[in-house]
């Protein structure tokens, strides 16, 4: 039996960026390597019942995965089940039109289980190597979210606006032969909230670090905001990272190198202060927003953050540059065939 959270199926993802694979004694492996395994990782997650399967955009060395809609098209290939989209797409450096192309081709190929989750960007390195203005963030990403709303509802679009070409009845192509899902991926900003209700797409609060219980605000607004413009009910997902393995301690010594290693370069570009063994420590912990551990220990906190944010679904952002590519098939099958079966008990 299907759990449904607040009128709406529970669902339980999975969500890599294309994290760049070392092997055994800590050498990166190749680019190709990487979106090789990244492809498999999609195959397996279909064999041990994950929900979705999700792949982000990234420009990086760290992150090689600049074109996610063709890795899903071929994991899609190998798949029968399992949902498949973006985490995220960054719409602000991208063509609307050429986005809805790209995910409507994958809905077709995989026979109607593409899904597609938008976001502004929080890694800004499209913007300079696609020729945009970072001064232009908000609009860019306005202007283009207005019209891929259009888009997706089908038929001839009309469209003007500053940041690309106008539209004038044009015919899209290809034509959705089944509704493709949106999603509004939310970093903490009550307009983003609001931009997701009123062009009717899906609430995703991606949750990176600090007390998930602080974005209880938002699926209240969001579902306030959906009721004054009219809009159906919509569901509200959150996205975080973690990593799975037999034991608590086993995964945060996994982890934890890993993760210290990525985002003190992280911190050092953006001029945030870089992890410690403490926060690292807080960010395990019950109230904080990495769900590293044993499989009972993830479930329970997935469980507890599903009640606190009145959310249906939960995808895992596994992996983390530095990582074997057995330590992240051993994430997803822990995830699959043990993490969703104990969430979906704890429930009911």
């Amino acid at each position: 039996m299907t759990n449904m959270i607040g009128g709406f199926p529970l669902v339980l993802g999975l969500d890599t960026f294309g994290d760049l694979i070392h092997d055994a004694d800590g050498r990166p492996l190749s680019h190709a390597a990487t979106i090789r395994s990244v492809v498999e990782q999609g195959v397996l997650a279909d064999e041990v019942g994950v929900d979705y399967f999700g792949i982000g955009e990234h420009h990086t060395n760290d992150f090689p995965m600049p074109a996610a809609d063709v890795a899903l098209g071929a994991i899609a290939a190998r798949t029968s089940r399992i949902h498949l989209g973006s985490a995220v797409t960054v719409l602000s450096s991208d063509d609307p039109v050429r986005v809805f192309q790209r995910y409507s081709t994958l809905n077709a190929v995989s026979g109607g289980r593409a899904e597609v989750i938008l976001g502004r960007g929080s890694s800004i390195e499209s913007f300079p190597l696609f020729g945009y203005d970072l001064a232009d963030y908000e609009r860019l990403f306005e202007e283009k979210t207005t019209l891929f709303a259009e888009l997706v509802k089908g038929g001839r679009v009309t469209w003007e606006g500053t940041t690309r070409s106008a539209l004038h009845d044009e015919d899209v192509v290809p034509h959705l032969e089944s509704p493709l899902p949106v999603w509004l991926g939310v970093g903490g900003t009550p307009a983003s909230v609001v931009r997701a209700a009123r062009h009717g797409f899906a609430l995703m609060l991606a949750i990176i670090g600090g007390p998930p219980v602080r974005f209880a605000p938002f699926p209240q607004l969001f579902r306030r905001a959906l009721e004054e413009l009219g809009q159906p009910p919509l569901p509200v997902g959150v996205h975080a990272p973690g990593h799975v393995a037999e034991t608590d301690e086993q995964a945060q010594d996994e982890f934890w190198p890993q993760w210290h290693a990525t985002i003190t370069r992280v911190a050092a570009e953006r001029g945030f202060r870089p992890p410690t063994k403490e926060s690292f420590a807080a960010d395990v912990g019950p109230e904080g927003a990495l769900y590293i551990g044993a499989p009972e220990t993830v479930a329970q906190k997935i469980v507890a953050n599903l009640r606190n944010l009145d959310a249906s679904r939960f995808d895992l952002k596994f992996g983390m540059p530095g990582l074997t590519h057995d330590q992240v098939m051993k994430t997803i099958e822990l995830y699959g065939r043990q993490v969703i079966p104990r969430v979906r008990a704890l429930l009911g």
